[in-house]
């Protein structure tokens, strides 16, 4: 069902939406940069699991609004769109922080941790796709062992940040998280966690506008599902990672940004398994097309050079970004073209 009824009612409760995300994105940086420090979690953890989670609230709605409806292809198209738009954004980050590469200073276990795994789930959808077209009451298994997988690794993430059994080498430039000795007391803290709580669902509400936007600007336009959820949907629900990265980053956070888009990624993939629950026309892996296929590819590609730039540590770069921040970035923006020129 098309919820707005014209094209230029469609383009406007798209972009206030979007403006809606961005601004209340930016505000749960700030409260999330507190939260990880007065509540002793530490940047890493807050990032992955609390601002991550947190910020893919809109994209979760704006997933599982076009699976309810029948449109898997917008779905999926959101999600991996999201994920490779917020990887891209680090690179944006990179060159709003100046003092040295991002993928230098704020190189951590955790991080890295963070980034194997999501290397690791995007897999389970790719295999899913091109596998078997087997399902339980029109559920797919991999989107139960999507979930199963997050947690797991989540928990390998934390005991890699509570005991490493290595770290990078310290440098001038190295960022460590180090939370603030006095914790808060417990009223502060519940005000903090209100705030955050009635920013997410903020969020939330937005998302769902993005999505029905979405799918009629797709039924307006006569762009495909795959162009309309891959770029304008993908871009606008993944502001919030990109406006609370750059918030974080300076602030001086950075391992909280670099974990919100990363741990904010990983969560994403599970808004293919929550699509799969929500349409209701078989497995949604095996109603996808080439587009979404490349897609994956692409954000693993892109993912692979992120972790190879935490490893190699480049202390400065041409024009103050890394050689793997300027390849992701060429790569978003190629890919990208190419899939918006052969839709």
């Amino acid at each position: 069902m098309d919820v707005f009824d014209s094209l230029t009612l469609s383009i406007s409760v798209f972009f206030i939406a979007a403006a809606v995300i961005a601004v209340v994105g930016t505000m749960m940086a700030s409260t999330a940069d507190r939260l990880a420090d007065e509540t002793g979690l530490g940047e890493a953890l807050m990032g992955a699991l609390f601002l991550g989670g947190s910020t893919s609230l809109a994209g979760i709605v704006t997933s599982v609004t076009a699976a309810a409806g029948g449109h898997a292809e917008l779905a999926i198209s959101s999600a991996l769109g999201g994920i490779a738009a917020q990887t891209a954004f680090l690179s944006i980050a990179d060159l709003a922080y100046g003092k040295a590469n991002l993928t230098h200073a704020a190189a951590s276990v955790p991080n890295l941790m963070q980034a194997t795994l999501l290397v690791a789930l995007l897999a389970i959808p790719l295999m899913a796709m091109s596998g078997p077209d087997v399902s339980v009451f029109g559920i797919h298994p991999a989107s139960f062992v999507i979930p199963a997988a997050y947690i797991f690794g989540l928990r390998l993430a934390a005991e890699a940040q509570t005991t490493p059994m290595w770290w990078p080498r310290r440098t001038a430039e190295t960022q460590i998280d180090e939370p603030e000795a006095e914790k808060s007391d417990d009223t502060r803290l519940t005000v903090l966690w209100l705030r955050f709580a009635v920013l997410a669902a903020l969020l939330a509400g937005a998302g769902y506008f993005v999505a029905e936007a979405g799918i009629s600007l797709s039924m307006h336009s006569g762009l495909s599902e795959t162009m309309v959820g891959g770029l304008f949907t993908a871009l606008s629900t993944a502001l919030p990672e990109l406006v609370t990265t750059i918030a974080a980053v300076r602030r001086g956070a950075l391992t909280l940004a670099v974990s919100g888009v990363i741990g904010g990624n990983s969560f994403d993939v599970m808004l293919v398994a929550f699509s799969d629950f929500a349409y209701r026309q078989g497995s949604i892996y095996h109603a996808l097309a080439q587009p979404q296929i490349f897609a994956i590819a692409l954000t693993i590609l892109m993912t692979v050079i992120l972790v190879l730039g935490l490893l190699r540590r480049e202390t400065h770069g041409i024009g103050n970004i890394s050689f793997e921040s300027f390849l992701i970035l060429l790569l978003y923006l190629s890919g990208f073209s190419l899939l918006f020129f052969g839709s």
